[in-house]
């Protein structure tokens, strides 16, 4: 699986957005009106399963942006490249399918689906792919817990790593793919998903 040469800008992105985030926490809580009424405290109550418990969680929130940034592109703009050589949108949509279908597989230890893509499929064909993996990611981590993190895979040919090692870089795969598609989005003039306003 080849890195994105989109990954360093998306890095750096994803930074600054952390920052403004922290940042506008900060300034919400200076500015938010005094009630006389005690804030709760949160509820630190320990998770069973912390590790599969927060991936699974992501796997809904990453399958809404992913999948709504991959409807967002216009059909014609599938073959779009930032610079001649770097991956189309296309190749990065056959990538994320493969990618998720890929590690929830490995990670499940159940068979991948057997889908035939190419970066040069309609855009319906890939949309569909990347929705089907997604789910398939669902169906395929429900019973996955924390009890064999250390137990070795084989992953991308002979490479072993833990369970728990590629349950984090599934959810690295998620953050690195979105942002790609942020990217390539806005340089067409498409705000992504999570930057579109809020609908009132």
């Amino acid at each position: 699986m080849r890195v994105h040469a989109s990954f360093f800008v998306a890095i750096t992105m994803l930074m600054s957005a952390g920052a403004g985030m922290a940042q506008q926490a900060a300034s919400a809580a200076k500015t938010a009106p005094a009630s006389g009424a005690a804030t709760p405290a949160p509820d630190l109550t320990p998770v069973a399963n912390p590790v599969t418990t927060y991936l699974k969680a992501g796997v809904a929130r990453y399958q809404k942006n992913v999948v709504a940034g991959a409807e967002a592109m216009p059909a014609e703009k599938y073959g779009f490249k930032p610079s001649p050589e770097m991956n189309s949108y296309g190749h990065l949509m056959m990538h994320i399918a493969e990618a998720n279908n890929t590690f929830c597989s490995k990670i499940s230890g159940q068979t991948a689906p057997d889908v035939k893509l190419a970066e040069t499929d309609p855009k319906d064909k890939l949309v569909g792919a990347v929705k089907d993996s997604f789910a398939y990611c669902a169906a395929a981590l429900e019973k996955v817990d924390d009890s064999k993190l250390g137990e070795q895979i084989v992953l991308f040919g002979n490479r072993p790593i833990s369970r728990g090692g590629a349950l984090v870089a599934l959810g690295g795969s998620w953050t690195d793919h979105y942002a790609a598609q942020a990217i390539y989005l806005r340089l067409n003039g498409i705000l992504p998903p999570t930057a579109q306003p809020e609908k009132k």
